[in-house]
């Protein structure tokens, strides 16, 4: 390949991915940003921006009509989603424009639910017992044979939007029939209280390159519906739970057909059997400030590093990992009931990050003691549960 600069093109329907853009400039890449007008006025690092393309709404065909514009004159050599939600999208345009990276049919097992436990449970990784909405028969059978509680969740949400939980068959019945001629964007799967770990991780050339091991102290779900403190820390490094996550992410990369880039990967420990189950997977960064906090940790930026694979992908480079530390971090986010609250009162050494953003609280904590960090997530989730927390209902579909 030339020296030509590489061209680009990074789709992001949130404000979002800011380490990425800035990481894909400094490899000397040319960056292209399209993106919603509404986040025409947030943040973004405008210095390494070379040209942005707003819409209103994503609209598949338009989209695809003004890229192939663009393209007369400019050669793009990546199409990058910033976002889960575009994750889908942007496959479709690569396969349009014969374009390097994930296609839609390995796309789909990184955004749809049930692609996921399908193809997961094809190759022999353990998920909870589910079943699609399609069939009636098949609704019975399962509610007949399965125990509940179960979880009603869309195929095509992120986190913990659109979940509810149901108790009987009589309420799964009538929240189907409530779905109409939505139902089949849902799938209903065994709810099995445990605890919940995420596995963020960097992927080169259909190998798990770097991974970290991290626990959310109260679930999405939990903090979804029941207006909770958000919390997360880091995995005992070298504990036996850790290295079965590692192999079991491994396993789901390879099973899902990742080649290169990123990926945040959810599992369940069973609380009755101890057994762990796959949940769901992702091909971008963790959200909920998540890879501030792996960095923090490991010294990995996951923004910076996926560029460098992408960039290092299309050159034909070989790519290698910054210094890995192995520290423990933890963070803790909640809704304040006030616009920008001080934190002030909070003077721990060990906080590297607080959170500017309106009606938010939120610390990030560094230690070399995984039982530091868990001291000081507990105090500080009681302080800002009463000092600052507030609470709203959970979203029924994303924005």
């Amino acid at each position: 390949m030339s020296n030509q600069p590489l061209n680009f093109l990074c789709i992001s329907t949130y404000f979002k991915g800011e380490d990425f853009l800035k990481s894909c400039k400094a490899e000397g890449n040319n960056v292209f940003l399209l993106t919603k007008k509404k986040h025409e006025y947030e943040a973004w690092p405008w210095e390494v921006i070379d040209d942005v393309y707003y819409i209103e709404e994503w609209n598949q065909e338009n989209v695809t009509k003004g890229i192939a514009y663009k393209f007369r004159s400019i050669k793009f050599d990546r199409f990058v989603a910033l976002d889960d939600f575009d994750v889908e999208k942007v496959a479709l345009l690569r396969e349009h424009f014969r374009m390097p990276g994930m296609g839609r049919t390995t796309a789909h097992y990184f955004r749809d639910k049930l692609a996921m436990r399908v193809k997961a449970k094809e190759e022999g990784v353990n998920v909870p017992e589910f079943t699609d909405l399609f069939y009636d028969e098949h609704i019975n059978t399962y509610a007949n044979r399965v125990n509940p509680p179960w979880l009603i969740k869309p195929r095509m949400e992120a986190s913990a939007t659109g979940i509810k939980k149901i108790h009987s068959k009589d309420e799964l019945w009538q929240v189907v029939h409530e779905l109409g001629d939505e139902r089949d964007n849902y799938l209903v799967e065994k709810f099995a209280p445990g605890d919940v770990y995420h596995v963020d991780g960097l992927n080169v050339n259909g190998k798990v390159a770097f991974s970290r091991v991290s626990k959310y102290l109260d679930t999405p779900f939990e903090v979804a519906h029941g207006g909770g403190i958000f919390r997360s820390a880091t995995c005992e490094i070298g504990s036996k739970i850790e290295k079965e996550l590692q192999k079991m992410n491994a396993e789901v990369m390879k099973a899902f057909g990742m080649q290169f880039g990123a990926s945040h990967t959810e599992f369940i420990q069973s609380k009755a059997t101890g057994e762990l189950f796959f949940l769901e997977t992702s091909s971008r960064v963790g959200g909920a400030n998540l890879a501030e906090m792996v960095h923090y940790a490991s010294g990995v930026n996951l923004w910076e590093e996926w560029a460098r694979i992408e960039t290092a992908n299309l050159k034909n480079k070989a790519y290698k990992l910054p210094k890995i530390n192995n520290r423990y971090a933890g963070i803790v986010v909640s809704l304040s009931r006030y616009e920008y609250p001080d934190t002030s009162s909070f003077t721990d050494e060990e906080i590297v990050w607080r959170m500017n953003k309106a009606w938010h609280i939120g610390l990030i904590v560094v230690s070399d003691s995984s039982e530091r960090i868990m001291e000081l997530l507990d105090g500080y989730a009681q302080r800002i549960a009463t000092d600052f927390h507030a609470s709203l209902p959970a979203p029924d579909k994303s924005e």
